[in-house]
């Protein structure tokens, strides 16, 4: 019993009498020697004489495949692929990422450059000499002692009360006379916190808050509440002492003596001559001698009042 493919072979042989006449009969090789036998694998795979396909009948080696066949996913090793090759193919979220991440950089740059031009304008603030703050100084009189370091320590002292109003000259050695009964007249002339301001001939200014007028008394005995303090510059810097809470010996007012503190010594009393004075450790303030020695000559004293600098303001 014949083959399929010996039947097909017939067939051809038939169809094609040219492919045999140079072999013998039945042979399966063609004109050019070659096995009609490559031709059947050939066209058997693909199609039949109906049309029909007819691989499942098929044994032989695999029939030709198209490209998008020959490949799957499987096949592909992205890891394989340089990523170099893709730095021209940056996606839009990328780049429009990058654009804002260089505005944002740009903008941080701008405002460094800003604050940086700040900061040089805060330096050149700090390198402005001292002397151009004394066109800021809320002062009625000219002073002995306050400069414009000074008087903005002072400003931080004060109580707030008095704090921006403009100072007054109470009373003055230079302009009138050395005399503590003139002192506590002149305090009079305005009520509120007072600021005493004195000075030893070696350089040191030093003084306490007063509160005005002052009002002597016939016995000894203190006055004052705990806004009192005492301050010197006998350590270089202005430095201030506020009552330690020790006593209530704020400052003491007679007829021929005025003293602040008490507690051991007193931290600053003043003759009723005002030419020479004492100054030693003091437990109300908790402070030191505020001049250079215990006792001195005093070069100066000024007491100053502070009220608002225009009339229509209460």
């Amino acid at each position: 019993m014949h083959s399929f493919r010996d039947k097909v072979t017939q067939k051809l042989s038939h169809l094609f009498p040219n492919s045999s006449s140079s072999s013998p009969q039945g042979s399966p090789y063609s004109k050019e020697d070659k096995p009609l036998s490559s031709y059947l694998s050939y066209l058997i795979p693909s199609i039949n004489f109906d049309g029909s396909k007819t691989s499942e009948h098929q044994h032989d080696p695999k029939p030709i495949q198209s490209a998008s066949s020959r490949y799957s996913y499987e096949d592909f090793d992205y890891q394989d692929v340089p990523s170099e090759n893709y730095s021209d193919c940056i996606p839009m979220s990328n780049s429009l990422d990058s654009l804002k991440d260089d505005s944002i950089n740009e903008d941080h740059t701008s405002r460094r450059s800003s604050s940086s031009s700040e900061v040089f304008e805060e330096a050149n603030d700090q390198q402005i000499p001292n002397t151009s703050k004394k066109f800021a100084l809320n002062l009625a009189d000219d002073s002995t002692f306050i400069s414009p370091e000074l008087y903005e320590f002072f400003e931080s002292c004060l109580p707030n009360i008095v704090k921006g109003r403009q100072w007054v000259l109470l009373y003055s050695t230079l302009k009138h006379g050395v005399s503590l009964r003139t002192l506590i007249r002149k305090s009079a002339e305005i009520s509120g916190p007072g600021l005493l301001i004195v000075g030893d001939r070696q350089g040191a200014v030093f003084g306490g808050l007063l509160d005005c007028p002052l009002k002597p008394t016939a016995k000894r005995k203190y006055q004052g509440t705990h806004q009192t303090f005492v301050f010197t510059t006998v350590y270089g810097e202005p430095r201030l002492f506020r009552p330690t809470g020790a006593n209530r010996y704020y400052y003491m007012c007679l007829s021929d003596l005025l003293a602040l503190g008490g507690g051991g010594n007193y931290a600053l009393c003043l003759d009723d001559d005002l030419l020479t004075g004492t100054s030693g450790p003091c437990d109300t303030f908790g402070s030191s001698c505020l001049a250079h020695s215990p006792e001195f000559e005093l070069r100066n004293v000024e007491l100053w009042g502070f009220t608002h600098a225009s009339p229509f303001q209460s």
